[in-house]
């Protein structure tokens, strides 16, 4: 049973973001203070990556750790209430994530994931971080693959394509 009622339930549920999370910022800070310029959002790309850095054919997805399911990590718990309920909830998003991870491998990107819990290291995360700069082995060989064509800010209307 919930301790809170459905409207205040509602209200905190509606508060959690998707965008712009204090996680994903501190790693957007951490890319742009190591040199790295990236794009953020890009509807383009399958699953619209949380930041997108086309020089190094890498996509980094900010996941947290409740709703993604970060294997033994104290932060992926499951809520006592609704068990079935929220089982389905997260075994879809990761199965979502799966999906996403191998449509963008498809496309010749390397997909890297940021934990919501390792934003408590700096230090680690700076030098993981750093990692991106190293070539890929499965690319090396490879013809390029060339990055899909990005619309500009001005194009885009209220998270929409514009035709």
């Amino acid at each position: 049973m919930d301790t809170i009622s459905k409207k205040h339930r509602s209200w905190n549920m509606a508060r959690i973001r998707a965008k712009n999370t204090k996680p994903e910022l501190k790693v957007r800070s951490i890319l742009h203070r190591s040199g790295y310029r990236f794009r953020l959002h890009v509807q383009e790309l399958p699953g619209c990556p949380d930041i997108v850095l086309p020089k190094w054919k890498t996509i980094v997805f900010v996941n947290g750790c409740f709703w993604h399911r970060h294997k033994g990590c104290k932060f992926a718990y499951s809520p006592k209430t609704r068990q079935a309920f929220w089982q389905k909830k997260f075994r879809e998003n990761v199965k979502r994530d799966a999906r996403k991870a191998l449509a963008l491998a498809a496309l010749g990107w390397r997909v890297e994931t940021v934990w919501e819990c390792e934003i408590a290291n700096p230090e680690n995360l700076f030098r993981r971080l750093q990692l991106i700069k190293r070539p890929k082995a499965s690319i090396r060989g490879s013809p390029s693959i060339p990055s899909p064509s990005f619309r500009r800010k001005s194009e885009i209307c209220q998270n929409r394509r514009v035709p």
